[in-house]
């Protein structure tokens, strides 16, 4: 059984690192600041601030960043800055059994989707493909914060990870079926391929979304999991959207999963709010959920966090 981390209430610290690429000061400032407005402490990691080019400061700095957080007692939710590039290379210096041992919340997209999943396959600890500090504005849709709030906060279940009204899931291929949620940014999962740190998709609820590629790109990477067995290997695919995606060659995002994915005829829906879409559902990789894709719902069967 998954591990828990315990819930966020009122009060409690949150410990902001950087773990991939860099961002500006004055944004990390500004970001923290709105953090303590929401009733929360904050303490930031040695290099929050570091810029190396496109990185944040050395692989092991940044691990190293990571691991005084959860080694930190006070902190209860670790919020990395941003994605980017380069959270792969931290994954060599992370202690994974400690992190078993003393379990925290940790949120993020984009880059971050591959430290949600190695938590979730080597330290058996759920993670939350939610937001990451830049989200944490007045601009941020309160959808987004209500979902946050409700996967790091309550023990209710079943309760449905449901899109905004306006925004309702397309059911593709029917069929229900559930397990362990699994997934997030394609390019990010992809990079994982033949690695140690490989993304496991036997018996899982896969999920995937993408941000500023053409589509071409697009389709190399599902073809290059599909081609990896991954969907294969899944009990059912939730598609989020591809952010600012431009078509190629005459063919749009939805073409692309009507033409390689719908033919695997494993459940699936698409058009799920998600990563780097303006609405962000908050999934807690490594719980148990049930897609139903008839009705084009998925509803969480356990609660991210304990008391």
């Amino acid at each position: 059984m998954a591990i828990k981390p315990r819930a966020l209430v009122r009060g409690d610290t949150v410990g902001v690192v950087t773990l991939g690429s860099p961002l500006a000061r004055e944004t990390i400032d500004a970001r923290i600041g709105y953090l303590r407005q929401m009733g929360l402490n904050v303490i930031i990691g040695r290099h929050v601030y570091d810029a190396d080019g496109y990185l944040a400061g050395t692989d092991e700095e940044r691990a190293a960043d990571l691991m005084a957080m959860f080694e930190d007692e006070r902190v209860r939710l670790i919020l990395p800055s941003r994605g980017g590039v380069g959270v792969e290379g931290i994954l060599p210096y992370l202690d994974y059994g400690y992190i078993r041992a003393h379990p925290k919340i940790v949120s993020g997209y984009s880059d971050i989707t591959v430290l949600l999943n190695a938590l979730a396959q080597l330290a058996d600890v759920v993670t939350l493909h939610s937001l990451l500090l830049i989200d944490f504005k007045p601009e941020t849709p309160a959808y987004n914060f209500e979902q946050f709030y409700a996967a790091t906060s309550s023990l209710v279940v079943p309760r449905p990870i449901a899109n905004p009204p306006e925004l309702p899931i397309r059911p593709l291929v029917s069929g229900s079926v559930s397990g362990p949620l699994a997934g997030g940014n394609l390019t990010s999962l992809t990079g994982s391929l033949g690695t140690p740190y490989e993304i496991d998709t036997r018996g899982k609820i896969l999920l995937l979304e993408e941000t500023h590629e053409p589509v071409n790109t697009v389709y190399r990477y599902v073809e290059q999991l599909r081609l990896a067995g991954k969907f294969d290997a899944c009990a059912g695919i939730v598609m989020g959207g591809c952010h600012e995606c431009p078509d190629a060659y005459g063919r749009t995002y939805a073409d692309l999963i009507r033409d390689v994915l719908v033919p695997l005829g494993k459940p699936l829906v698409a058009g799920f709010a998600s990563g780097h879409d303006v609405f962000k559902a908050a999934v807690p990789i490594g719980a148990y959920a049930r897609l139903d894709a008839d009705a084009g719902t998925l509803t969480l069967l356990e609660a991210a966090v304990r008391a």
